[in-house]
């Protein structure tokens, strides 16, 4: 099994390669990529170390996986390159996710989907991947209408140049800004850039791809905010649905769901936040209540750490499922 990381020298490639470690993914040769200024450096995996080799050579070698984290220009230009040397590419930008002849994949949910031709395969958005991982077994049992979501989102969304700015702003000192604004004692109503009808990218994202994963019938409205906070993703989810349901049994639903961990429990304190999630697998769900102003529907806070089931897990778990099922 020859295995490549596209953007292995990056935040989210870091910790794809730390993914792949812990969980005993079967690898005989890992190829470290990365953009050429990063050609040369040194990654080190399973204690030994490997040398960060370019694209072009990465194709040529024929790798089996090529998990990519690169940016979606990179993806669009390499991906088919690669799918077209054989290689199975799971993508983690926003380059294929609606493409609508690509799957858009979150295990717990549509892994069942994929088939062996499936070359590209395209991992959610960090935001949506939390979401729909709490929702789709309520939305089986219960039918989901419509979501409201606001998020609270960490900046290692943002990546290496957010979390610098932020450590800058807490030592006081100046630096390359990576938002239009101060993020420390901040919270910026901006994530990603602004389409034409006033959403921000990030909150059409929530949208487009709750649909494409889950059904394209629910209605979704989102605020997404970046907050000055490191270890995940934070979602306030207003979720009305078709039918009526009892609190007790959507808490054992979630409960039973494979990937979500219940903490909710008011009289001690008990609640998900980002610094209890931070660099665990799991999505995490809380205050889950009942919207008392109108009927069926449901609020829940939902964390999850963003570099890891948001984005590097979900991928390493694609790639689990693809080689269990011996379709790479």
């Amino acid at each position: 099994m020859k295995v490549a990381v596209v953007g292995a020298t990056g935040m989210v490639g870091a910790v794809m390669l730390k993914v792949l470690e812990e969980r005993n993914f079967p690898i005989d040769e890992l190829l470290p990529v990365a953009s050429e200024r990063s050609v040369g450096k040194e990654i080190a995996f399973r204690g030994k170390t490997f040398k960060v080799i370019g694209l072009k050579e990465a194709v040529a070698q024929k790798p089996d996986i090529a998990l990519f984290s690169a940016g979606g220009s990179t993806s669009l230009e390499w991906a088919p390159l690669f799918a077209e040397a054989g290689t199975t590419v799971i993508d983690n930008s926003s380059a294929w996710r609606m493409d609508p002849d690509k799957k858009l994949v979150v295990p717990e949910i549509n892994a069942h989907s994929l088939e062996k031709n499936d070359k590209i395969i395209a991992n959610p958005n960090c935001s949506t991947i939390q979401m729909v991982v709490a929702l789709a077994p309520l939305h089986k049992k219960y039918k989901i209408k419509r979501l409201v979501v606001s998020t609270y989102q960490s900046i290692t969304g943002t990546g290496v140049k957010a979390v610098q700015q932020l450590e800058n702003e807490y030592a006081g000192t100046k630096g390359e800004m990576a938002y239009p604004y101060p993020i420390h004692r901040n919270a910026l109503p901006h994530c990603d850039v602004f389409e034409e009808n006033g959403y921000t990218k990030e909150e059409m994202k929530l949208v487009r791809e709750t649909q494409k994963i889950v059904d394209k019938n629910i209605a979704v409205t989102a605020t997404a905010v970046r907050i000055p906070v490191v270890g995940g993703h934070s979602e306030a989810v207003n979720v009305q649905f078709e039918n009526d349901f009892d609190l007790s049994e959507v808490r054992r639903l979630l409960h039973e769901s494979p990937g979500v961990t219940v903490q909710d429990n008011p009289d001690t304190n008990t609640y998900p936040m980002p610094a209890f999630a931070e660099g665990k697998n799991d999505v995490f769900v809380g205050r889950i209540r009942r919207d008392e102003s109108q009927p069926n529907t449901l609020n829940m806070w939902i964390v999850a750490d963003n570099l890891r089931k948001g984005a590097a897990t979900n991928a390493v778990q694609i790639a689990e499922y693809l080689l269990e099922n011996k379709l790479v």
